[in-house]
């Protein structure tokens, strides 16, 4: 989907159509969770402060989330998905892997099913979205952002390697910022920079992920749509450029922690049972605590509440903090859970 929450806002409330909008908190310590292609622009993006979101963007209109909304949206999406395929992977409330080798339409062509599948969605929903169509996922996801907003890309088996050779290690699917920072160092700036190395040479730079960027660039990626992926556990973290020693400088640093946190929790349909406080000591000792519950924390102001306590219980075993944490484990797809509606879920990748 095209910018999926703020475009049902833009939906929902004409009055914002073709304004630079974000949803997400806008007081100081807000986040921003998704923004408009008007927001875009000014390179207002998810996850980042809306703080600095309105540095960039002055006429930033935020607007408040509303997941119960994005959920009933991405129910119809994923009814949609199923009158064509049961082969789903869901990523997130907006994104999701469909094999349609075989479809229930009998289209003979992927492209075609793509388009179709696009024409419904509007139809159905008066909100766009983009494909990426290919004979593999991982370029199949990499062609989905190229014509983005309500665009189709299709690369075909002999497109990929040209393809793959070019494309900036950053487009990668998977490589974060940290780790294309680190291709850039080793003067690796293209697929087919990365096509120069030796799987060993990708071993020994990347660890057991260069096995992967060793195959990627050959266009091999034999993983299929795997309708029952299921996450064993997600977090959210982040290191302060100044160390935080008392309790309500903590808690002022943790509230933004905990909305990603919560935004992610949503997005991923994995909410857990057990929350756990990860700290880390400006002497760099790490510190974790969790509580656990008979029941799935789901609610954004239990998170809070537990996260407050697991805080106030341990604020007496360090002095300084540099690192705070949340993970969500024992987890639980959302649509699993006694009374709890159905969502698709997501991958976080080198956040």
């Amino acid at each position: 989907m095209d910018a999926f929450y703020a475009s049902i806002e833009q939906r929902d409330h004409p009055e914002l159509k073709g304004k630079a909008i974000a949803v997400g908190g806008g007081g100081s310590r807000g986040v921003v969770a998704t923004a408009s292609y008007e927001a875009r622009k000014y390179g207002v993006h998810s996850a980042m402060s809306s703080f600095r979101a309105k540095q960039l963007c002055p006429q930033l209109i935020f607007v408040p989330a509303r997941f119960d909304v994005y959920r009933q949206v991405s129910q119809q999406i994923r009814t949609i998905f199923e009158s064509y395929t049961d082969s789903i992977e869901p990523l997130s409330l907006d994104e999701a892997y469909l094999d349609v080798t075989t479809n229930k339409k009998n289209i003979a062509l992927a492209t075609d099913v793509a388009t179709s599948i696009m024409q419904d969605i509007w139809e159905a929903t008066q909100l766009t979205c983009s494909a990426g169509v290919s004979y593999c996922k991982f370029i199949a996801k990499i062609a989905s952002d190229l014509k983005k907003p309500n665009g189709i890309t299709v690369i075909r088996p002999h497109q990929a390697i040209p393809f793959l050779e070019q494309l900036p290690v950053k487009k990668f699917h998977g490589v974060g910022k940290v780790t294309a920072e680190k291709m850039r160092s080793l003067g690796l700036q293209t697929g087919g920079d990365l096509k120069k190395l030796t799987k060993l040479e990708l071993a020994q730079y990347f660890g057991k992920v260069g096995r992967f960027y060793y195959n990627i660039v050959r266009g091999i990626d034999n993983r299929p749509v795997n309708s029952n992926r299921i996450r064993k556990s997600l977090a959210v973290e982040r290191t302060f450029r100044e160390d935080l020693s008392t309790f309500e400088d903590i808690v002022i640093a943790l509230e933004p922690i905990i909305l990603q946190f919560f935004e992610r929790l949503t997005k991923a349909n994995n909410f857990g049972r057990t929350i756990t406080l990860k700290l880390k000591t400006s002497d760099f000792q790490l510190m974790t605590r969790s509580l656990s519950k008979e029941y799935y924390i789901t609610s954004l102001d239990e998170i809070r509440k537990f996260a407050h306590e697991l805080l106030r219980d341990n604020i007496d075993s360090f002095e300084k903090i540099r690192l705070i944490g949340l993970t969500a484990s024992n987890l639980q797809k959302q649509g699993d859970i006694p009374g709890i509606g159905y969502q698709l879920k997501f991958d976080f990748d080198d956040f």
